[in-house]
């Protein structure tokens, strides 16, 4: 027994296909034609929703338009995809700064949620170096740069493994004063790459 019909779909698809191409003019089209698209989502067998599509290929007027459709409603920005990232994850891996800028208007508490492997956002914008991403995270969730890993490491550790000096200093000075002690926190799998590198 299917829960959306085939037309229904072909409707999603095409939904997803705007999201991947960032094409506005093709949501407000299937908008218009079925207002409560973005509901049926759920219904689907995707893992991710277009908001996650859209947020990692950096299309700001469709990501807007997206949260646009849903007011009120900041669940869309909460969504997970099969790997529980949310799409703040993704557009903080991407370093797509408005893109963030939305989101976290949206629903800034996505900062803190963690994936299957134990990274929120910030762990993923220090992995790869994108410093404006970590500032308007840390302002967003100050409390985020305190947000340990699975295994203990922090994001300090993970700007040292990944070569991210930059984003460590603007990390290190984030951090208050009366948690510089965070800075001297053990790992139990980063620490051995620290000490190995030449």
């Amino acid at each position: 027994m299917d829960i959306i019909s085939h037309d229904q779909h072909e409707t999603l698809i095409r939904l997803y296909e705007a999201s991947f191409e960032g094409s506005t003019a093709i949501l407000d089209l299937l908008f218009q034609k079925d207002r409560s698209i973005l509901n049926k989502i759920s219904l689907t067998s995707f893992t991710e929703t277009p908001l996650h599509i859209s947020a990692l290929h950096g299309h700001l007027n469709f990501t807007k338009e997206l949260l646009s459709l849903k007011p009120q409603e900041p669940k869309l920005a909460a969504e997970l995809d099969l790997l529980k990232r949310s799409p703040l994850h993704l557009a903080a891996a991407e370093g797509h700064t408005d893109i963030i800028q939305a989101l976290l208007q949206e629903n800034g508490a996505m900062c803190l949620p963690r994936d299957q492997e134990g990274k929120i956002p910030l762990h993923y914008a220090s992995m790869r170096g994108r410093v404006e991403v970590i500032k308007l995270l840390v302002k967003s969730q100050p409390k985020s740069v305190l947000e340990k890993l699975n295994e203990g490491g922090t994001v300090f550790h993970l700007c040292v493994h990944y070569d991210q000096l930059e984003a460590l200093q603007v990390l290190v000075e984030s951090l208050g004063y009366e948690n510089k002690e965070f800075l001297n926190s053990q790992d139990e799998i980063l620490a051995i790459p620290f000490c190995t590198r030449p």
